[in-house]
């Protein structure tokens, strides 16, 4: 039996910055995140969900255009490898058409491509593709959405534009240490 502590690791903003936010400012002419206030950034586009996914849909969110891989945030990859050699590692990400699976099974296969390529040390069945991870359990969670925390016994809220406006009395309140990088993540997990 694993007797190691589970760790869930958010993809999105926390392990890289795809090209979605860059897609929707070519789309919007101009994103405006202030509007965001916590939201998800396909809200932006509510009622031509359609139109977007037409352009946008087979896009490769990880990739440049000359088809090398984004860098992932700095320190991720050295900080997650630390991290494996004490916690059971799960990198849990979001679909980015919830409604639909078939609309993000391209997303999808290019999340796994981008974690495989990134991660070969860590074992492929515990990349976990599920649109709601308040389903799930872990010991630690590393998000950039409090929602996703839920069921972590040790939170930790990795800062993005999204979550910067909450509290630290609010933070303090449900428990969850925000993180501003992966150099602090391993400060307080190793």
């Amino acid at each position: 039996m694993n007797t190691m502590k589970t760790i869930m690791i958010d993809m999105d903003e926390v392990i890289v910055n795809g090209r979605f936010t860059e897609f929707l400012d070519e789309f919007l002419d101009g994103v405006d995140f202030e509007k965001l206030n916590g939201h998800f950034r396909q809200s932006l586009i509510k009622g031509r969900e359609e139109e977007f996914k037409k352009i946008y849909q087979f896009k490769n969110l990880y990739k440049k255009e000359d088809g090398s891989f984004i860098a992932p945030m700095p320190d991720c990859v050295e900080t997650i490898k630390k991290l494996n050699e004490h916690y059971e590692i799960y990198i849990v990400t979001a679909y980015v058409w919830k409604e639909n699976v078939i609309d993000a099974a391209h997303n999808l296969k290019y999340k796994y491509e981008y974690l495989k390529h990134f991660f070969p040390f860590i074992d492929t069945n515990n990349f976990i593709f599920i649109s709601d991870k308040s389903k799930i359990k872990f010991d630690i969670g590393i998000d950039d959405r409090t929602t996703n925390l839920i069921n972590c016994e040790k939170k930790l809220l990795f800062t993005e534009f999204r979550n910067e406006k909450i509290s630290k009395e609010e933070l303090e309140k449900n428990n969850i240490i925000r993180v501003n990088d992966w150099l602090e993540i391993e400060k307080i997990l190793i």
